[in-house]
């Protein structure tokens, strides 16, 4: 049997093939304590993150994350370590095996939360870390006992009187989760394990933890949502004055010094139209990414609970049933705005059109009065170069008949005898006739210049 591929790899393929190992779920065994964190980063600081992991590893003698590494797991005195880097966010698990001997009778019910995984970890450590919380729980990982847990006691285990309650993975456990935060400022979840194997245990787990930190991050918009929407209100009645203008008249938008005040010309509805497109843009701006990054963080949400294969406990609402109440009207409140938006930059869009077209119409009028104008005036010059080649005619004729009576009194010196002061009259006539064919020959010529 051939071991080796003839065929060289390609340089990625090994990368490729790890990839899908990347962030292998934990293995859990009930009894277990695990606390999740998740800080709110943004999309820097993961250098930060991977040296202070890396010195907190060292310093216990551990492996310490890659320098590209965007998840470490890792077994260090009493606990286990788990960190994730996501685009805007970090996750820290701590994993704590518990006491097996705890069961749930009398006054034993109350060791569920009782400690913490998170306490292994030094106080001055978490102070470093980079980020914001944004979602914290603890959970318990229990076996079921002989005893079954009622809603009562449910509540007092998880320090809530609201919470959710399902069977999970096919009837293999039990989950018990509250969605608020507690005085220690964390949210609590109970894992009843039926029978539950070491994988399927780690996939539950953190199926949960991201349930709670998409959720989290999903609401992120709300706070947008709720800001920007009275403004898109107030942008929308604006944008309602400036269409209300548009549907006046044209002559009443016209700018008149004797307009009443008031008046708007198109050039201020422009101006107006601008500033409400400008901040139109602006609020689309600052919240395209957060509506875009909600929606996708719901979707998270909703096919983590659908993996979950929840069945209903009796008189309980479900961890559906409490995202479909809870954080379904909030995502659709940041739809809705985010609608509104796009319908308000289209019509911001349509009124812009449709005031272009006004000012061109206008435009067009005011082209064609010019051209009427520049037209009576061409006829009035022509009317007026008309008397003026008249004048001339008349000027040049006088002048030639004034030359002619200087050539006959000259031929009177060369024994020519003409009749001095009959000659220029009758020549009048003939000398007016040469001067305006001549004239008219002179501007066909330039006529026929012009033409070509």
């Amino acid at each position: 049997m051939r071991q080796i591929l003839p065929v060289p790899d390609h340089p990625q393929r090994q990368l490729l093939s790890d990839e899908v190992h990347a962030r292998p779920y934990m293995r859990l065994q009930a009894p277990e304590r695990a606390s999740h964190l998740a800080l709110y980063t943004g999309e820097d600081g993961v250098e930060a993150e991977r040296s202070l992991l890396a010195s907190f590893c060292e310093a216990r003698g551990a492996s310490p994350p890659g320098p590209d590494a965007n998840f470490h797991l890792v077994e260090l005195d009493g606990f286990r370590l788990r960190w994730e880097r996501h685009t805007e966010f970090s996750t820290y698990g701590f994993f704590v095996a518990g006491d097996s001997q705890t069961a749930w009778r009398g006054e034993a019910a109350q060791a569920p939360f009782a400690g913490t995984a998170i306490e292994q970890v030094p106080d001055e450590w978490l102070q470093r870390l980079p980020g914001r919380v944004l979602a914290a729980v603890h959970l318990e990982l229990r076996p079921t006992g002989e005893q079954e847990l009622d809603p009562e006691g449910v509540g007092v285990l998880l320090g809530s009187d609201t919470f959710s309650g399902s069977l999970v993975a096919g009837g293999a456990a039990e989950v018990w989760m509250n969605f608020t935060i507690n005085e220690d400022g964390f949210g609590r979840v109970l894992v009843l394990d039926r029978h539950l194997g070491a994988r399927q245990a780690g996939r539950l787990a953190q199926r949960l933890f991201e349930i709670e930190t998409y959720r989290m991050m999903a609401l992120l918009a709300l706070p947008l949502a709720r800001q920007h929407g009275s403004e898109l209100t107030r942008i929308g009645s604006r944008l309602a004055e400036v269409t209300q203008a548009l549907a006046k008249p044209s002559d009443s938008l016209l700018p008149d010094k004797d307009a009443p005040p008031g008046v708007d010309s198109e050039r201020a509805l422009l101006d107006r139209l601008t500033l409400i497109a400008a901040e139109t843009e602006q609020i689309a701006a600052a919240t395209a990414y957060r509506f875009g990054a909600a929606r996708a963080y719901q979707a998270l949400v909703e096919r983590r609970i659908a993996e979950l294969r929840e069945e209903r406990i009796e008189g309980q609402q479900t961890i559906g049933e409490f995202m479909d109440r809870r954080l379904s009207p909030a995502m659709r409140t940041c739809r809705a705005v985010a609608e509104r938006l796009e319908s308000l930059s289209r019509q911001v869009a349509r009124t812009g059109q449709l005031l272009r077209t006004r000012v061109d119409v206008q435009l067009e009028a005011q082209n064609r009065d010019l051209l009427g104008s520049m037209d009576r005036r061409a006829r009035l010059q022509l009317a007026l170069q008309e008397t003026v080649e008249g004048l001339s005619v008349a000027a040049i004729t006088y002048y030639a008949i004034g030359l002619l009576a200087y050539a006959i009194k000259s031929a009177e010196d060369l024994g020519v005898a003409l009749p001095v002061e009959v000659t220029p009259g009758l020549a009048i006539p003939l000398v007016a006739a040469a001067v305006w064919l001549g004239m008219r020959r002179v501007r066909r010529r330039l006529a026929h210049w012009v033409r070509e």
